[in-house]
């Protein structure tokens, strides 16, 4: 291995060290996620990145005086080159190719084609990422929907199936499953695992969603006297050049993971690899060609804007900061503040309690980034593709399946959420405030995952 040193050796950060109360500004952050849009909706719509700016500055300085200014400065460059800017250049990416696809033609939002759209998208999640096909169809789904009353239900099925659930079958649909990959899972052993749990529970998610979306169709006064988008040009694509892209952003991510050519940047204590930064490079040059090549007229169609993109830079920004205690403290094990929690997953005879992996697994996810919190629990199981892979297959699946699955749970617990979310709202859809969206999240999906509970994960 080549290293090229470019700055000072992190010093060590031992999460054993810290309290609970390190989790206050992640806390802080994420409840203001949760209520400033409803208590003070203008002042968080104008100053939202200041307010998630604050509480990770609340985190940093003390940081920085109990720890030393070294640690601060390698923890932040740390959450910075090796998660951040990787996770926004990639978002960036899929969210620019994909906004400068424009699928014309007006369809009509029946149950019927509804539920289809959410079934295709179920389908592309896994090739080409959750934000990929989220940021492709949640824009026509939205259009062939503007002309009914009740809107938000569509999309809040859209994030559980599209953004969260159908990314779970290959390393390219989800994040944590990529991370998984990367440390030598086979890429093909998502699929082969995952299958029938996928198969439940983005078919029960279906089911009901033609049963309710049926509901509201047939309601009295359900559809608007004039539809907002008429009916045009035969349905088809605009800005084709754009699914060539969509290639190139696969197959750089695909080279991230099985190009290894030895050369490693040391940055302060954070190893940055050569295949990182060419995926990275190669993604903003995707980016600056989509704009380049897209027609005008597509994005004025697709009414593209960069404030969804926006928000959930900033917002994100302040959660990869605030988060580092949190995951630290995590990593710590049994002697860490949270020993208690990784305790939770062995069983008395040291076997793994593949139930409560699948369970704290996701519902760290659902507040946590998802792709730290498996990595965690990956590295808590033994953290041996191998061995995970067959003799800990069940452990390895539950903690795949938690990750994945229950980032649906939140707004936040996977990056799509929020952007559909921000999309939608852009449209002049009335989405669900972040606990009314966890009361359809705990309505529709918990019962489905302790049905899984009991047929997979015990």
């Amino acid at each position: 291995m080549l290293t090229v040193p470019l700055g000072a050796q992190a010093a060590e950060f031992d999460g054993s060290r810290l309290t609970a109360l390190w989790g206050v500004p992640f806390a802080g952050i994420l409840l203001s996620i949760a209520l400033m849009p409803l208590l003070t909706p203008q002042f968080w719509h104008h100053h939202f990145g200041k307010v998630a700016a604050a509480w990770a500055l609340a985190f940093l300085l003390p940081f920085a005086l109990v720890f030393g200014p070294d640690v601060a400065a390698a923890n932040l460059v740390h959450a910075l080159l090796a998660e951040y800017i990787p996770f926004i250049i990639l978002l960036t990416a899929l969210f620019t190719v994909s906004g400068g696809i424009y699928i014309r033609g007006n369809l009509h939002g029946s149950p019927g084609l509804n539920t289809a759209i959410l079934a295709i998208g179920a389908v592309l999640a896994s090739f080409m990422g959750t934000t990929g096909a989220s940021m492709l169809l949640i824009r026509p789904l939205i259009r062939a929907n503007d002309n009914r009353k009740h809107v938000a239900h569509v999309v809040v099925f859209f994030i559980f199936i599209v953004s969260n659930a159908g990314g779970s079958l290959t390393p390219l649909g989800d994040p944590p499953l990529f991370l998984g990959f990367l440390k030598g899972v086979d890429f093909f052993w998502t699929v082969r695992t995952l299958l029938p749990e996928t198969l439940f529970l983005v078919g029960s998610l279906l089911v009901i969603f033609y049963f309710l979306d049926s509901h509201y169709y047939h309601k009295r006064e359900e559809m608007m006297p004039r539809d907002p988008t008429p009916d045009s040009r035969a349905i088809g694509f605009d800005g084709g050049i754009n699914f060539a892209l969509l290639g190139a952003v696969v197959a750089l991510v695909l080279m991230s993971g099985l190009w290894k050519p030895g050369v490693v940047f040391d940055v302060w204590g954070t190893e940055v690899g050569l295949q990182g930064l060419v995926r990275d490079a190669g993604l903003v040059l995707v980016t600056l060609v989509s704009l380049r090549l897209t027609p005008a007229q597509v994005h004025v169609d697709n009414q593209f804007g960069w404030a969804p993109m926006q928000e959930v830079a900033k917002l994100f920004a302040g959660i990869f900061l605030t988060i580092i205690p949190v995951i630290a403290m995590l990593k710590a094990g049994v002697n860490g503040p949270f020993g208690a929690v990784v305790q939770a997953v062995t069983q008395p005879d040291g076997s793994p309690n593949v139930t409560m992996y699948f369970w704290i697994t996701g519902a760290l996810s659902s507040f946590l980034d998802n792709a730290p919190t498996y990595l965690v629990f990956f590295n808590t199981a033994g953290g041996d593709a191998q061995v995970l892979m067959t003799t800990l297959a069940p452990t390895l699946a539950a903690i795949s399946a938690g990750a994945v699955f229950m980032g649906a749970n939140t707004y936040i617990g996977n990056a799509p959420n929020l952007m559909v979310k921000a999309i939608a709202e852009d449209r002049g859809v009335r989405m669900p405030s972040f606990f009314g969206y966890m009361l359809w999240s705990g309505t529709v999906l918990i019962p489905l995952f302790i049905v899984m509970t009991f047929i997979w994960f015990v």
